[in-house]
């Protein structure tokens, strides 16, 4: 089993500084959503996320129940210290 770890690990791409969830965005990258990934956010892991960037040290989360004209959810940005990795 451990074989088949390692080259799932291999073909894996490297995560993004940027990333979102949002298909028509630039910073969608199709080939990374193929595998789980998991953020953290000061330490705490974060399943809500839908965009981040390591480099500026922030996420985009849901503001609750929120949408805009479009159904989109409305996006609130947390800053802190952002982890991103797959599990």
């Amino acid at each position: 089993m451990n074989d088949n770890t390692a080259t799932t690990a291999s073909e894996r791409p490297p995560l993004p500084d940027h990333l979102s969830v949002d298909p028509r965005s630039p910073h969608h990258v199709a080939a990374v959503f193929e595998h789980e990934i998991g953020i953290r956010l000061n330490g705490k892991e974060r399943a809500d996320v839908q965009e981040y960037c390591i480099s500026e040290g922030w996420v985009k989360v849901p503001a609750g129940k929120s949408v805009d004209r479009k159904g989109r959810p409305l996006l609130i940005k947390l800053k802190g210290k952002v982890e991103a990795y797959y599990r």
